[in-house]
């Protein structure tokens, strides 16, 4: 669907651009969008296409809070966009939480006292699978439920990742229109395996050499990468869903 054929400046503009660490948390997504093109900026792989009528934008930042904030500066200068979404994978800080659900920020803080308020009229529905909440953001992969369970004490937050705040604040310089849309990849169940943390490049590229390596020292691990793997898709296509209503809303709004 896509093509190297890079947008023409009168295309450029997008209605909504969104910032995603990895590519696979907006690929179903994209699926559903028309006349999809990419292209390299910098450091950056942007697409871009037609979601009915809404134009979007797309930068892949890689992973983690320095990244993700040079990614949502270019997609501004690049795209002018009238709304700029954080979307992508977060880990569970309620035991209640399955994978799957849908975290809405409300606030987002990191675990240094860092703080941002986000205006959001939003009601949740938790039954349904639907959080209103704070977001915070981790200075690197939070792992271990021991862990979720010590910055959810800490922090108040509903869920964590790794980018959130930092597509808030340029947004908050810049004075654009933010949300951040969350899908929890995992939940409170269990520990993701330690090789994630060797395996995971920064960029968001599996790192092949360190994915043999952990397969020869325990061979269990490909299976439960694997097994990652196959739950981040079921994932994506949830936060695909829930975007659908969402850019419907906000394109909505623009003449607000």
């Amino acid at each position: 669907m896509s093509t190297d054929e890079q947008p023409t400046a009168d295309a450029a503009h997008a209605d909504v651009g969104i910032v995603c660490a990895l590519k696979i948390e907006l690929a179903s997504f994209l699926d559903r969008c028309e006349k999809v093109k990419h292209y390299t900026g910098g450091d950056f792989t942007f697409r871009g296409g037609r979601y009915d009528d809404i134009r979007v934008a797309v930068v892949e930042s890689g992973v983690g809070f320095a990244r993700a904030r040079r990614a949502t500066q270019a997609l501004i200068d690049a795209h002018t966009p009238r709304w700029v979404l954080s979307c992508g994978f977060s880990g569970a800080l309620l035991t209640e939480m399955k994978t799957g659900n849908i975290v809405v920020a409300d606030s987002i803080a990191d675990t240094h006292g860092q703080h941002l308020d986000i205006d959001l009229h939003m009601e949740e529905n938790r039954d349904g699978g639907l959080y209103v909440g704070r977001l915070v953001n981790s200075d690197d992969l939070v792992r271990t439920v021991a862990q979720k369970k010590s910055i959810a004490e800490s922090s108040g937050a509903i869920a964590v990742d790794l980018e959130s705040l930092a597509v808030a604040q340029v947004c908050r310089e810049r004075k654009m229109r933010f949300l951040a849309v969350r899908v929890i990849s995992d939940d409170m169940s269990a520990d993701l395996p330690p090789e994630i943390l060797s395996i995971l490049g920064s960029t968001g590229t599996m790192r092949v050499g360190a994915a043999f390596g952990a397969m020869w020292k325990r061979p269990g691990s490909m299976k439960d990468m694997w097994r990652l793997r196959e739950s981040a898709g079921k994932t994506a296509e949830r936060l695909a869903i829930f975007l659908d209503g969402v850019l419907k809303q906000l394109h909505e709004t623009k003449d607000e």
